[in-house]
């Protein structure tokens, strides 16, 4: 069977998802998941639909041409259709810290993450020995003040070369060139060390013990140009208490980071997340 995933949104107006699902029917296909939401403030209405339709049948191209001629454009959509047998390629942009990309490496080889992943990006060395264990090609890219430009060039030359479709910052210390955002505009997903917007900085968790938190959290999010001001599109927490030293806060946020992160990823490779006014719909 063929599986196929569409995702629309656009101006809010009566019979959209009669028009979807008759649309889908009438091409032999057979609806398996379905799910809306309307955004009453703005009047935008969004709907992430899997259907599966018969493999010796099923023309992608005349499905894709005939739903932009006789739905799309009556309803004047904003819409992206995704077949089930594409592995997304995911690069991973890392620095010295390891815990997060051990995990995905770890998710990635265990099957769980339906991606490739055609190399790792680093500005320093020392993590290329897990690269190499994982038997994953490692860049080392410099980035200092004299050699920032030359760095960005090379990380988009990369990029392109191996038709990266998104990228993945595992606690990337570096701050991603406009050029960068602009080509992979809600496709480069970060992880923050605590729960946006509060203690920002280089150490938050010394922050967070000096204000007595009783939680600390984590954030994945997509890049913009405003940092750390991106879309939301996962967050978690733990509770702490007093009796928690600093070291005790720094492993409990580590672990929250590696979980928050694998779930940013995993909703944007089953393709469950939309962005609209830098805000996300998270679909189930």
């Amino acid at each position: 069977m063929a599986k196929i995933t569409i995702l629309i949104h656009c101006k809010d107006t009566s019979g959209i998802i009669a028009s979807v699902t008759n649309f889908i029917h009438k091409n032999h296909g057979n609806i398996v998941y379905i799910d809306q939401h309307v955004d009453r403030e703005n009047g935008i209405f969004f709907m992430r639909s899997e259907s599966v339709f018969n493999e010796k049948t099923f023309q992608l191209k005349n499905f894709k041409s005939s739903f932009e001629e006789l739905i799309a454009e009556k309803y004047e959509m904003e819409w992206q259709l995704y077949t089930d047998d594409y592995r997304p390629k995911m690069a991973l942009f890392v620095s010295k810290y390891d815990h997060c990309l051990y995990d995905i490496l770890g998710r990635y080889n265990a099957g769980e993450m339906n991606v490739e992943i055609p190399f790792i990006i680093s500005n320093h060395p020392d993590l290329k020995h897990i690269a190499d264990s994982f038997k994953i090609p490692f860049y080392h890219i410099p980035v200092t003040k004299d050699t920032k430009e030359k760095a960005k060039k090379e990380q988009l030359e990369l990029l392109e070369k191996f038709g990266i479709d998104f990228i993945v910052l595992a606690r990337y210390m570096q701050i991603i060139s406009e050029k960068l955002i602009e080509r992979y505009e809600h496709k480069i997903i970060n992880i923050h060390h605590s729960f946006l917007p509060a203690f920002v900085g280089a150490k938050p968790y010394h922050s967070a013990y000096k204000r007595g938190v009783k939680i600390i959290g984590a954030t994945s999010h997509y890049v913009t140009e405003e940092l750390d001001a991106g879309p939301i599109i996962e967050q978690d927490v733990t509770r702490v208490t007093h009796a928690h030293a600093i070291e005790d806060l720094v492993m409990k946020g580590r672990d929250l980071e590696k979980i928050v992160l694998a779930r940013g990823i995993k909703l944007h490779i089953d393709r469950k997340t939309m962005v609209f006014n830098n805000k996300t719909i998270i679909f189930s």
